[in-house]
């Protein structure tokens, strides 16, 4: 079994991946949970900002901890 060093992750690159994983992982599984209750429109909505956010936190670590 091989270990992973994480030595070299800084505090603020840690916790912008938190924020984001949340923030992503939030809006997609309400995303999938209206479009099972038959809300299509809001469904849409949260997926088009879980899209967003993606983007954002690609963005946000390619720019400030590249």
């Amino acid at each position: 079994m091989e270990l992973v060093d994480v030595s070299e992750v800084s505090a603020g690159l840690f916790i912008v991946g938190v924020i984001f994983i949340l923030l992503v992982g939030g809006l997609l599984s309400m995303g999938i949970l209206r479009f099972f209750q038959g809300k299509k429109g809001q469904g849409w909505g949260y997926m088009v900002g879980s899209a967003v956010s993606l983007v954002a936190f690609i963005f946000v670590v390619n720019e400030w901890f590249a």
